[in-house]
């Protein structure tokens, strides 16, 4: 007889026990003690009138909210969300920004690409799991749905014992927007009519789902019937609660639908320590510019006066937009009262037009010292996509070496797993653009191009790198800046050039010492940036601009990579397409 924790046990059993005593103390040695946690949620996704600029209309809410639940992990947690779709008559998708999908590549939700929508009145269970630290989000993927209200945050933390390499006491999240009042229907009509119709600039900026339209611009009747109520608590603005002298972590990105931003705190430095989900060399910035579907955290020391309060700002740069108002929200030091404003005017924005301190904090972004992970040397595949607008059969489209990008009704990875060959064009895009003859500043004369859905096929485990080349839209004098989104993967950003790309000597200037690792990227106005990632997903993913009128006008591709090595499908994803009949609740 032995004892154990006083209780006497024969000796048949003791060393059973001593045996899983043993195991355990050296599972906790191992630092592996704790199990990846399951964390469940619960998501009904409908429409409901909400005033988030102070202008009553309807937007997509997720369990009534907009923007939507946090979802809150740590690294190797599972989530799963049952999401309901109460649209009615919508279907729907959401993708999960920034997390590979390692292993589950049909969970991505990319309507189109990864899997069928989800039809209204049905149930869909998204499975993954978070395997990297940092600052993310989800929004829908289907036609236009994130701009009216649909996405949020996903936060996932470093596992038990583990440390970031930098120290604050309080983690606040905001999610920077843009606001439109006309209905994603209203505005895809616009760009698919002729004569076009463009979306134009937002109404207004929104600091986690709150901004302030000015009411009186409207007409009488719109304000006597409610529309419009500048007391709507709904758009209170947005206030963040800061004691004195204490270090603040602020995870900051943007969804907006077209608008690059800057952003700022009045009076406090901000200092950069994070990007897309990873550690960056920290650097001071006043402005924070940021791009849609990136992500960045800043840290701010609340070391001014505390007897007041401060603006928090949001501004649109890179576009002329003299009619859309500043975000505004209020930087509150305790226990100064949080509907006080500030004593003075909201701090100016940077020139809307002036790219060289973008271009600056875009070279900034480098890898933190002990958390750089080394690019390959050399790629074995090079493709560089020009990005142009164009005509189509009369349509105004975005396209990428002249070819716009349309989805196929049968999803991607289901028809490239399955061996369809029929669903999409089994022609590939083409790698490069006329590099000699095409001038970039200049107004093409032939404006017209073509219409695809061909994947770019890249071979398993290769490195690729990318080069995107903006050029002049159809405008004169006009070049945006696009922010491409790539799905599945992270990739290095090995540098940004000004005009176009030297194939012979830009890649002997790239950054191969510490880049950053990132999953969406600006292109600046009349330059270049250069990407490289490893192709060791085995899946179909989206690889487009983040800005939802330019995707919806085909600029985008697809890139497929180890389909062979994909696993089983669930028969959820399919219902759609050459799939029908194949859906299975």
């Amino acid at each position: 007889m032995i004892f154990s924790n006083m209780v006497l046990i024969p000796k048949c059993k003791s060393r059973v026990i001593l045996f899983l005593w043993l195991i355990g103390i050296i599972a906790l040695l191992n630092g592996s003690a704790v199990e990846a946690r399951i964390r469940r949620y619960k998501w009904e996704v409908k429409y409901e009138y909400k005033s988030p600029d102070c202008l009553k209309k309807l937007v997509i809410t997720i369990n009534g909210r907009t923007p939507g639940p946090t979802i809150t992990a740590q690294q190797n947690d599972t989530i799963i969300v049952e999401l309901t779709n109460s649209l009615l008559t919508e279907n729907v998708a959401i993708h999960w920004h920034g997390i590979r999908q390692i292993g589950t590549p049909w969970f991505d939700g990319t309507e189109g690409v990864t899997q069928c929508p989800i039809l209204p009145g049905t149930t869909f269970k998204y499975q993954f799991v978070v395997d990297r630290a940092g600052t993310y989000l989800y929004h829908a993927h289907y036609g236009m749905q994130r701009e009216a209200g649909l996405y949020g945050s996903i936060i996932v933390g470093l596992p038990d014992g583990k440390s970031e390499p930098f120290t604050y006491d309080y983690d606040r999240n905001i999610i920077l927007n843009d606001w439109y009042h006309k209905s994603t229907y209203e505005q895809a009509a616009g760009l698919s009519a002729i004569p076009f119709q463009w979306v134009g600039e937002p109404e207004s900026l929104l600091i986690h789902g709150r901004g302030k339209f000015n009411c009186s611009t409207l007409t009488t009747s719109s304000l006597d019937a409610g529309i419009c109520n500048a007391t709507n608590p709904d758009c209170e603005p947005f206030r963040l609660i800061a004691v004195p002298g204490k270090t603040y972590r602020l995870r900051i990105s943007s969804l907006t639908a077209l608008s690059a931003l800057s952003f700022q705190i009045e009076g406090h430095n901000m200092t950069v320590v994070e990007a897309d989900g990873h550690y960056v060399e920290p650097f001071v910035v006043q402005n924070l510019f940021l791009y849609s579907g990136e992500t960045y955290s800043v840290l701010v020391k609340a070391d001014q006066d505390p007897t007041r309060n401060y603006w928090i700002t949001s501004n649109i740069v890179g576009r002329s937009a003299p009619n859309t108002p500043p975000g505004l929200g209020v930087f509150v030091y305790y226990p100064n009262h949080p509907r006080r404003s500030p004593p003075t005017t909201p701090p100016p924005p940077p020139l809307w037009n002036n790219t060289d301190p973008r271009l600056a904090q875009s070279h900034a972004i480098k890898a933190r010292q002990g958390y750089i992970h080394t690019p390959p040397s050399r790629s074995d595949r090079v493709i560089v996509f020009l990005n142009t607008q164009n005509t189509i059969n009369g349509n105004v489209r975005w396209s990428v070496n002249n070819v716009s990008f349309a989805l196929p009704h049968t999803p991607y990875l289901i028809a490239l797993k399955e061996n369809l060959t029929r669903v999409f064009d089994q022609n590939p895009p083409p790698d490069g653009y006329d590099f000699q003859n095409y001038d970039i500043h200049i107004v093409q004369e032939n404006r017209n191009a073509t219409s695809s859905n061909g994947v770019y096929r890249l071979n398993f485990n290769s490195t690729v790198d990318i080069i995107l080349q903006n050029a002049n839209s159809m405008s004169l004098k006009t070049s945006e800046t696009h922010p491409w989104h790539l799905h599945g993967h992270d990739f290095w950003v090995l540098g940004y050039g000004e005009g176009k790309f030297d194939m012979f000597n830009d890649p002997k200037k790239y950054n191969l010492v510490n880049p950053i690792m990132k999953n969406t990227v600006p292109v600046h106005p009349y330059g270049w940036t250069a990407l490289r990632f490893r192709a060791d997903n085995p899946g179909a993913w989206a690889f487009h601009c983040h800005i939802e009128s330019h995707f919806y006008m085909g600029m985008g591709v697809v890139f497929a990579e180890g389909i062979d090595k994909v696993g089983k499908l669930p028969s959820s994803i399919m219902g759609c397409g050459e799939t029908q009949g194949l859906y299975r609740p």
